[in-house]
């Protein structure tokens, strides 16, 4: 070896110790390989493992060759959290490293992790994270929608009057619009949306990295007409794009309303005015309703 030239390492014969603290891992959405390299250390090297779903992480740490040798698997999930935090933060207190894979994607988001994480950070320990799979992030690489500004909103509520308020309230944000869904609430949710944002681009994305992956893009009136007696299984993501910039004037639909009334019943006439304005269709059937009654 040449005077000053660095000596080699050692080979390493097991995995570096990990540094005392609570390491959110995300693992993959669909194909496990997807996984990362770091997150993979975090996993073999941690003191204590906990997931959502044990079974889930179980087998991803054994299609990588990951032995649990001896360490505690814990599930932490939401119906178990509050009596299964303090055991986590007790082995933070001792010094532990504690590693937590959600069941697929990034852990806390939509994700049961967030309350640990809060009760990690009050008492002062040290929290990490290994970035990975997102499903939010797949979708809005694969649907076409603005990515400048986006807001992941969750899981819209399954009664259709708290849907409905739920979906006024994003409605007007200026962003492209998120959402995970039920496949057995996705036709119901789609109608709803029509109603509330009116006929936007959209993107159903659903089983994401996996093999029968599908991204169905269209207005939401057309995919609101395609999933209505469609039967579809899978985890789903919805991506819908942002309001117009310029919306139409309440002269403008004043006089679409007119013409179409004419001819159309004040269902129809609604419909077709705010599929032609890109209005919601609630709004524009209030109008219409009015114009009816005034005549």
């Amino acid at each position: 070896m040449a005077i000053g030239e660095a000596e080699p390492e050692p080979a390493a014969t097991g995995p570096r110790p990990l540094a005392p603290g609570l390491h959110f891992v995300a693992t993959p959405i669909g194909a496990a390989r997807d996984i990362t390299l770091r997150a993979l250390d975090i996993l073999r090297a941690a003191d204590v493992l906990a997931a959502e779903d044990t079974r889930t992480l179980r087998h991803l740490i054994e299609i990588h060759g990951i032995p649990l040798a001896g360490r505690p698997l814990v599930a932490y999930h939401d119906h178990n959290g509050e009596a299964v935090r303090p055991r986590l933060m007790r082995a933070l207190e001792d010094g532990r490293s504690v590693a937590y894979a959600s069941e697929a994607g990034t852990p806390l988001v939509a994700d049961p992790g967030y309350q640990l994480a809060r009760a990690a950070i009050a008492a002062g320990h040290k929290v990490l994270t290994a970035p990975g799979p997102s499903a939010v992030l797949a979708a809005l690489t694969v649907s076409g929608m603005p990515t400048d500004r986006f807001l992941f909103a969750g899981f819209p509520p399954p009664t259709q009057a708290a849907r409905a308020r739920f979906l006024a309230e994003v409605a007007h944000v200026p962003a492209t619009l998120v959402f995970y869904e039920s496949p057995k609430r996705i036709s119901r949710t789609l109608g709803d949306m029509v109603e509330s944002f009116g006929n936007r681009e959209a993107a159903v994305c659903r089983e994401l990295t996996k093999r029968f992956e599908e991204v169905t893009r269209g207005r939401l009136v057309d995919l609101a007409a395609e999933f209505s007696d469609r039967a579809v299984k899978g985890e789903i993501v919805l991506v819908v794009d942002r309001e117009a910039p310029v919306r139409a004037g309440q002269a403008d639909l004043t006089a679409a309303l007119a013409v179409a009334l004419a001819n159309m019943s004040v269902k129809e006439a609604a419909a077709s005015v705010a599929a032609d304005l890109g209005l919601p269709r609630r709004e524009v059937y209030q109008a219409a309703l009015r114009m009816a009654e005034d005549e």
